[in-house]
């Protein structure tokens, strides 16, 4: 699956590793900060969050236009200065007044204005790659192997954000617990219930910390250093930006030649520029168009995962594991058997009998090492709601070469669906993914009638386990293929504004993920996962519907 793509492709995918990693630790407990923070509701919290994500995916569309007048190094280089500032001014500890929220919303607006100058025109120049005839045919591929490098640094976000939280905490002898935020800002509030009031209580007395106070000082004086903690967390991210970097300039060699955009191809080889037709030009946008309005639908439905997904894992799900289910919250574990599918597929694909040998040793090596940490691990693990966002990089990683090996065969036998038609399935798939949530939630208290506490009845962890594989089917059909279709089909001369558009496009959707959030507190638990299957299915069917017109463009 490696072999044979151009170095520039592994630079590029592991500077945006680095950067990745960072975006997704800061991601995994934004919506807790900003509620433990400032007490904000759900619907009000989701509404936030819904609208940065849609700045960070809409603000590459800019992006794009600029990299295409300017050049799409220039832009990458200073958008990672400004993501820095942004979360330089995140991660600074302010109270939580007017002073506060401005300083967190001015860095939220620097970081979308930083990651829309440095994402879509990264991908822009894994696409050049493939512009040479050498490389094209592995095209899909390569985004595929580029899309599985994000998210190796997307598995380690959450569980980065966790240890960063507790380390903070524990240096003041207190430990997370989902309970409290809430209940503290009841206490601050004055409206907190005598029951509830007997709930904090309890829990507080379970923190060697809280000794002697009184819930009236344990309450703020709880929410300021938990709030602290995960400003710890965001920390992260401009270290993580700081090695993306190195990586981009120290390896700049290898895919300089795909820093150019159509202006400056032109002008260093005016028999290489192909013109499309006015018409060609149009009907490619057109088809792009049509994709466009698709993924705005999954992306609403997907990026559930930090808002109402966020919430069923904190207010239903048990915050506990024993068994088997314990290696899946083990970082290192996962690590360890998504490294050993490529060794994995490294012995059945090798040439040469030492390659087979080397490999299989490796993949013995790797399962012994993870039953290794799996059996020191404590009979029962405790884990926070931003632990289950690990799970769908993880199943990305792991099932990457799955994916390319299923349709590498089809297309040798000729039988590989389009990106269009992959996209279109991915919808169907997605919407099964929640057919499984909705099925857990069946006999749940709905949220309002919980009235922001955590549900007496806890449900498995297995429920979101597997919520977040079929989601992880749907996302490898569907994203991907998706850039890869967009790198292909856009007019030379709006390559980045094209790739932006993909961009906007997952905005439009971001901003939609506060949809289930305002209804949280409005209808039964089980219906806003009916409402997110209904709008992947229908978003589906409209895909195949126009399929013949979206394929017959890009001939």
């Amino acid at each position: 699956m490696f072999k044979g793509q151009p170095k520039g492709l592994f630079a590029l995918a592991l500077a945006n590793t680095g950067e990745r990693f960072g975006y997704y630790t800061m991601l995994a407990i934004f919506l807790l900060f900003i509620q433990a923070k400032f007490g904000f509701s759900a619907a009000a919290a989701t509404q936030i969050y819904s609208i940065f994500l849609a700045g960070v995916y809409f603000m590459p569309f800019f992006g794009g236009i600029l990299a295409d007048k300017i050049g799409y190094g220039k832009c990458v280089t200073i958008g990672i200065g400004v993501m820095f500032l942004g979360y330089l001014c995140l991660a600074v500890p302010t109270a939580a007044d007017m002073t506060g929220k401005i300083m967190m919303f001015g860095a939220l607006t620097l970081i979308a204005i930083g990651t829309g100058l440095f994402k879509g025109n990264l991908q822009v120049m894994v696409g050049n790659l493939y512009d040479d005839p050498k490389y094209s045919a592995k095209r899909d591929a390569a985004f595929s192997l580029f899309y599985m490098a994000i998210n190796v640094g997307s598995m380690f976000a959450p569980s980065m954000a966790k240890a960063m939280t507790n380390w903070s905490l524990s240096k003041y002898e207190l430990f997370y617990n989902a309970n409290v935020p809430a209940l503290a800002h009841q206490v601050m509030d004055g409206t907190i219930s005598a029951e509830n009031m007997s709930v904090l209580q309890n829990i507080a007395a379970g923190m060697p910390g809280a000794a002697g106070m009184d819930m009236a000082t344990f309450a703020p004086y709880y929410i300021e250093r938990l709030s602290t903690a995960y400003n710890g967390g965001f920390a992260v991210a401009c270290v993580s930006l700081i090695l993306s970097v190195l990586i981009y300039y120290g390896c700049r060699s290898w895919f300089k030649h795909a820093d150019v955009n159509a202006k400056q191809a032109k002008a260093a080889n005016p028999s290489a520029e192909v013109e499309l037709t006015p018409a060609q030009t149009k009907s490619r946008i057109g088809a792009l168009v049509f994709v466009f309005a698709v993924v705005i639908f999954f992306w609403m439905a997907f990026h559930q995962n930090g808002a109402t997904m966020t919430f069923f894992a904190r207010d239903y799900t048990a915050s506990s594991v024993t068994g088997g289910l314990r290696i899946g919250f083990n970082i290192w574990c996962l690590v360890l058997i998504a490294a050993s599918v490529y060794t994995l597929f490294g012995f059945f694909q090798s040439e040469t009998s030492k390659g087979k040998l080397t490999s299989g040793i490796a993949t013995i090596v790797l399962w012994a090492l993870a039953a290794f940490l799996y059996l020191g691990m404590a009979d029962t693990v405790n884990i926070q709601p931003s632990d289950f966002q690990q799970f769908n990089p993880f199943y990305v990683v792991a099932l990457t070469p799955v994916s390319l090996a299923i349709f590498g065969a089809l297309a040798k036998k000729g039988k590989e669906p389009s990106a269009p038609r992959k996209i279109g399935l991915g919808m169907l798939v997605a919407g099964a993914g929640f057919l499984i949530l909705t099925l857990g939630s069946f006999g749940l208290a709905s949220p309002k009638e919980l009235g922001g506490t955590v549900s007496p009845d806890l449900v498995s962890p297995t429920w979101l386990i597997s919520t977040y594989l079929v989601l992880t089917f749907a996302e490898l059909l569907l994203s991907p293929m998706g850039i890869s279709f967009v790198s292909k089909v856009a007019p030379p001369k709006y390559k980045g504004m094209m790739m932006g558009g993909w961009f906007a496009a997952t905005a439009i959707g971001n901003y939609l993920v506060s949809v289930p959030g305002l209804l949280w507190m409005r209808i039964p638990l089980w219906s806003i996962w009916v409402v997110l299957i209904a709008i992947c299915v229908i978003a589906g069917v409209f895909m195949f519907a126009n399929m013949k017109r979206i394929e017959s463009a890009t001939e």
